[in-house]
């Protein structure tokens, strides 16, 4: 996933009041809510509206996050239907604290670590899609004469 005009990306630090299990351990539900408020926002930007999350097809659980970790979450739209958009979803840890140093130290991950990958459908009903007229734009390889956005 590369950072086009159509990726939003979002980085937080994971606090410790994000610590659910044992070993200040974050649950993986946190990394779907952030998913959701990059989803929204690309929503926004497509059409002016929040629009709803309709659902995951898939999502990918690949490595823990704790509290003190950096993460972040990027996703783009890649398939526009008539109210649907479906998007892939990534989040990757990019800091980590370094608790074996001291309580306070921390560092940038030379390779950031994939810990999350998911895909899923939106939904913008037609009345609220207010940026784009005549409706949805065209799936990719659908472009044709009155069919442009």
């Amino acid at each position: 996933m590369s950072a086009g005009p159509g990726t939003v990306r979002l980085r937080l630090r994971l606090s410790q009041a994000d610590a659910h299990y044992g070993g200040d351990l974050v649950d993986g539900a946190r990394i779907l809510a952030l998913f959701g408020d990059v989803a929204t926002e690309l929503l926004v930007r497509l059409d002016g509206d929040e629009g709803l999350f309709r659902a995951y097809d898939a999502v990918e659980f690949l490595a823990p996050l704790h509290a003190g970790d950096f993460v972040e979450a990027e996703g783009e739209i890649v398939q526009v239907g008539e109210t649907s958009r479906r998007m892939r979803f990534v989040a990757r840890k990019v800091i980590a604290p370094r608790r074996d140093l001291s309580d306070s130290a921390a560092e940038v991950l030379a390779e950031p670590v994939v810990v999350c990958r998911a895909s899923g459908t939106c939904v913008t009903p037609r009345p609220k899609q207010r940026l784009r007229t005549g409706g949805a734009a065209p799936a990719p390889g659908e472009e044709g004469p009155g069919r442009g956005p």
